[in-house]
């Protein structure tokens, strides 16, 4: 169990809402009320303690809170109906949150499933599983989506309004609903592995609650489909990405980077968990997919001992590869890297320039502090300063803008 409320409440939250979902149905007032229950619970567990059983504690209050939801909407008096028809009078009266014979079960494969629905825009879709299962904030999901918080909420508002018109049921998926909706799902995975592993914001580099939650999720995925072998591959980038996490940051928690990690203190059994997965799904007849290539990426990373001896030629046909499978404007950037260590800095340089044009990445703080990386390669140490500066101004979190600043301070004539 997560030691601080906060990282219990949001491992919790996509469970309880998937469990008064299931109950009730009114997807909307559901998510509504866990709104509710967990901002009760942040408020209560520091003075009072967290319950004995928390999730039955907020099951209980968010059903509470859409009782009163129901019963103050008299305008609505159909809607009104249907729900009250599906409670139990002795839910009206505070019924035990254990009480449900399945109330142990753990919806949140389904949750995911739902958000994902097809009836939903593909915006739609991610932005509202990010924030029903993944518990991020609106903040954090406008921020990997790089629009302004206002837009996001929009966005959210509008796919929870979707998911009651359509009335789409809340039930396992089959077998054809589960490979036509595979994409979406593993792209909202990936995002929010993502956000747990770098924050968007913030003054903490990671949020482990949140990779932790994509990496269960993606481990139930795999379960449900053991011969996906992109659902094999996410896993597996997943983990061998995670595995590095113990020497990301100093223990006053400065951002330490790929190549200055102490290689030591990487988790060995993810790694050879996620190299076993990832060889059995490359081997399997299936076309290659962009997670199993990153994956495979990582795996070439861990298997360096120390940096000098990562295989970069193999990298960089690995993201040639990628490239024209999923071309990505970051998959891009990235690339440009591994061309600055096969081929040299300028050549890398030449790549940025026409990167500058996408306007996705142009005015990203990673472009900047790429180009400052490269320059700094090429022995410009000025130019690489200002570029380090530049995108420590433009950075989201406290840890890369200060990491980025004490770059270009090592750079500038003072600090020689």
């Amino acid at each position: 169990m997560p030691s601080r409320p906060e990282d219990l409440l949001r491992e919790l939250a996509p469970q309880v809402l998937g469990a008064l979902v299931r109950r009730y149905g009114q997807f909307d007032l559901c998510e509504d009320a866990v709104q509710e229950a967990l901002l009760a619970a942040a408020l209560q567990w520091p003075a009072e303690g967290v319950p004995d059983n928390p999730r039955g504690w907020l099951v209980a209050v968010a059903s509470r809170r859409l009782v009163d939801q129901v019963r103050a909407e008299r305008s609505r008096r159909s809607r009104e109906d249907r729900v009250m028809l599906a409670i139990p009078q002795s839910e009206l009266l505070g019924r035990p949150a254990d009480a449900d014979p399945e109330a142990d079960r753990d919806d949140s494969l389904t949750l995911l499933f739902l958000c994902c629905h097809p009836a939903l825009s593909t915006p739609s879709r991610i932005a509202l599983t990010l924030r029903a299962v993944g518990g991020l904030t609106t903040a954090q999901i406008a921020a990997a989506f790089l629009v302004p918080e206002a837009t996001m909420a929009q966005r959210i508002s509008r796919a929870k309004q979707g998911i009651k018109a359509s009335g789409l049921p809340f039930r396992p998926p089959g077998a054809a609903e589960l490979a036509e909706r595979l994409g979406e799902v593993l792209h909202v995975l990936y995002l929010i592995f993502n956000e747990g592993y770098t924050s968007s914001g913030g003054d903490r580099l990671t949020a482990p609650a949140l990779s932790g939650e994509a990496i269960r999720l993606a481990r139930l995925l795999h379960r449900a489909l053991p011969g996906e072998s992109e659902a094999a591959g996410l896993l597996a980038l997943m983990l061998l990405t995670d595995a590095r996490r113990p020497a990301r940051a100093t223990a006053d928690g400065a951002l330490v980077p790929l190549d200055e990690q102490d290689r030591a203190l990487w988790d060995r059994a993810l790694i050879d968990e996620g190299t076993a997965l990832l060889t059995r799904a490359l081997g399997d007849p299936s076309p290659l997919g962009p997670y199993q290539l990153q994956a495979a990426i990582a795996a070439v990373h861990a298997e360096a001992e120390e940096v000098e001896a990562t295989d970069w030629l193999q990298i960089l046909a690995l993201y040639d590869l990628l490239e024209r499978i999923a071309p990505n404007p970051v998959t891009s950037l990235n690339r440009a890297v591994a061309v600055a260590m096969v081929h040299g800095p300028a050549a890398a340089l030449e790549l940025l320039s026409v990167l500058e044009s996408d306007s996705r990445l142009a005015r990203h703080h990673r472009l900047l502090a790429t180009r400052a990386h490269l320059l700094e390669l090429q022995g410009e140490r000025s130019g690489a300063a200002a570029a380090y500066r530049a995108a420590a101004h433009r950075a989201p979190s406290v840890p890369e803008r200060r990491h980025l600043l004490s770059r270009a301070a090592r750079l500038t004539p003072e600090a020689s």
